[in-house]
């Protein structure tokens, strides 16, 4: 009983009950009306035989007289299965005609009448219902002519019937199926308040149930299962991020406390001065971690969204080119710059410039490299942008070691810089900074070989709908 309370609450259940109703009551008035246009039909039938047939037979009255009438009507009577005539004179005296005696419900004039005879059969007498039409003729002569209607009124009573019965198969059949859609209705539901708790619980593996069918309910669960992926995704990145800081910055900061305590430990301004300079750039350092950190989580969380704008994309290589251009040099390489007229983007202009400005940074920090015999051919940058399709595209390659194809999803991710890199400074938020950058400008940042060195390219969308 509990359980069918369930069911008959469910909203599948009351819709499921609201058409049900709704259908009963348009089929009820389908049937009805097929009923009703039926009986009118076979009784009209009826009627137009009769009066056909008085007509007939008051014109053989006035063209044969009363011996033709009472023969015609003789001789009807004896041929006809389902017809009645009785033709009485004055004082109500069989002339001729099939019935014993006049009905009582023959008075007046003329007129339709219905009623009630017995008919003789093998089993025995069985009562009838008649309709006839009596009138009255010269000479104070009563004609009746009718018609037995039984099998017409069984007719109809026995689409009354099954009017009445389609209508209780279609209630028992609604309620039946209705009950059976909100159970299943109800077992998904179940299914999917489950797995809430169970995420609620601390399971984030956990997804919502689909069924493959591809309803309502289906494209629900998949859009609660991509939000639980990215939910998932940012309570790992979140574990991993603070493991990483934990881990990352033991170092610094220990070697920054040993630092002041030799300081504090020694009596020599020199030293004072030199602790203290040292620490300001370890400071500086854990700062620009910390920033770095915060642009990448104010990226992923969108909230850089609101300052999208028309940026020139061939403008911003171009500056970020003469910028690089000496720092390339004093690295003892070279940076080739060339950038398409027209480049634009809808973006946040800074934050355009810092994610480029990164990728070049781990060109020019990474891509030198010495071969087995001690020497490293010259540093070769270039950034390019040009446009594909719908997309302006940014490329920065190098021509150093390059990063191994198993590594290239790894090394977008906070905190994690390869072996041979750990020996040089950074943090190893650059490219992780710049491909929330691309996510955020509705593009995407790929990183490929470019035989040698590493081609990092930026792909972002010429024209896009900002949602502000």
């Amino acid at each position: 009983m509990r359980t069918l309370g369930k069911l008959l609450r469910t909203s599948t259940f009351r819709f499921a009950a609201v058409y049900l109703l709704l259908f009963a009551l348009s089929s009820g008035a389908i049937l009805a009306y097929v009923y009703w246009n039926t009986a009118v039909l076979l009784e009209r039938q009826t009627d137009d035989i009769i009066e056909a047939e008085v007509t007939g037979l008051n014109e053989q009255y006035r063209q044969r007289g009363l011996d033709g009438l009472i023969s015609i009507v003789s001789e009807r009577s004896a041929r006809s299965r389902d017809g009645l005539y009785l033709f009485t004179n004055y004082f109500g005296r069989r002339l001729a005609g099939n019935m014993d005696s006049k009905p009582e419900e023959v008075s007046g004039k003329s007129g339709w009448v219905e009623f009630p005879y017995t008919v003789h059969a093998p089993d025995g007498a069985e009562q009838h219902r008649a309709r006839a039409f009596h009138t009255q003729l010269r000479g104070g002569f009563t004609l009746v002519v009718g018609r037995d209607v039984e099998e017409r009124l069984q007719f109809s009573n026995l689409i009354q019937q099954t009017l009445f019965v389609a209508l209780a198969m279609i209630a028992a059949l609604g309620l039946a199926g209705g009950l059976l859609m909100s159970r299943n209705f109800l077992t998904r539901i179940d299914s999917i308040g489950e797995t809430s708790r169970n995420i609620m619980a601390g399971d984030l593996s956990e997804r919502m149930p689909v069924s493959g069918t591809g309803d309502e309910l289906d494209r629900l669960s998949l859009s609660l299962n991509a939000m639980l992926d990215q939910i998932e995704r940012l309570m790992t990145g979140m574990k991993e991020v603070t493991d990483n800081v934990a881990h990352d910055l033991k170092t610094p900061l220990t070697r920054l406390k040993a630092r002041v305590e030799d300081a504090l430990r020694s009596n020599s301004p020199e030293q004072h001065r030199a602790a203290l300079e040292q620490t300001l750039s370890e400071a500086d350092d854990l700062l620009k971690t910390f920033a770095s950190l915060l642009s990448i989580a104010r990226t992923e969380a969108g909230e850089a969204r609101t300052g999208l704008e028309a940026t020139d994309i061939t403008e911003l290589i171009t500056e970020l080119g003469e910028l690089y251009e000496p720092l390339a040099e004093e690295a003892g390489g070279t940076l080739e710059v060339f950038a398409a007229q027209g480049l634009q983007v809808t973006g946040d202009r800074q934050l355009l410039a810092q994610a480029v400005t990164n990728l070049l940074d781990n060109a020019l920090k990474y891509a030198v490299w010495d071969k087995d015999d001690g020497s490293h051919p010259e540093l070769v940058v270039r950034l390019r942008a040009d446009r594909q399709g719908n997309d302006v595209v940014i490329d920065i390659i190098d021509n150093g070691p390059g990063v191994p194809e198993a590594d290239r999803a790894r090394v977008v991710e906070r905190f994690v810089r390869l072996d041979k890199s750990r020996s040089k400074p950074g943090s190893g938020l650059g490219l992780s900074l710049a491909s929330g950058v691309a996510s955020l400008h509705r593009g995407r940042l790929e990183l490929a070989d470019a035989g040698p060195g590493l081609r990092a390219r930026l792909y972002l969308p010429v024209s896009q709908s900002v949602s502000l």
